[in-house]
């Protein structure tokens, strides 16, 4: 089972100590700790993930591969903008394309994780 968890922080050396501290207590304990998505704002996050491909990725969570005319069916958008879409998701790693063109979410579980928190005022 694999899990996902997006955040929005603008400080990428913080980010990447996290991940290094997960990925040493994966090494330590031999146990899957998950994986993560980050984000330098949450307007970065919803620039990227469209109400569209939020509701494509949530569509192919759990059910295997697709292919993009079906999921073009369930959606009920056009092959065009979903292929487009889709190429996107694939980008960011949020979803896998194999070599017949079907698509999955690899992801059991994708958990969102933002704090929006007041402003800093310059002094």
């Amino acid at each position: 089972m694999r899990t996902l968890t997006i955040t929005a922080n603008a400080d990428w050396k913080a980010v990447l100590r996290a991940a290094g501290a997960r990925a040493q207590c994966a090494i330590d304990s031999g146990e899957y700790q998950g994986e993560a998505l980050n984000f330098s704002s949450p307007a970065a996050f919803f620039s990227r993930l469209t109400e569209n491909r939020w509701n494509m990725l949530h569509a192919l969570l759990g059910a295997g591969a697709v292919g993009v005319r079906e999921l073009a069916r369930r959606l009920g958008r056009d092959v065009k903008r979903v292929h487009e879409d889709a190429a996107a998701l694939v980008e960011l790693g949020l979803v896998e394309k194999d070599a017949h063109g079907t698509l999955h979410c690899p992801y059991e579980h994708i958990h969102v994780d933002m704090t929006l928190a007041p402003l800093q005022k310059v002094a």
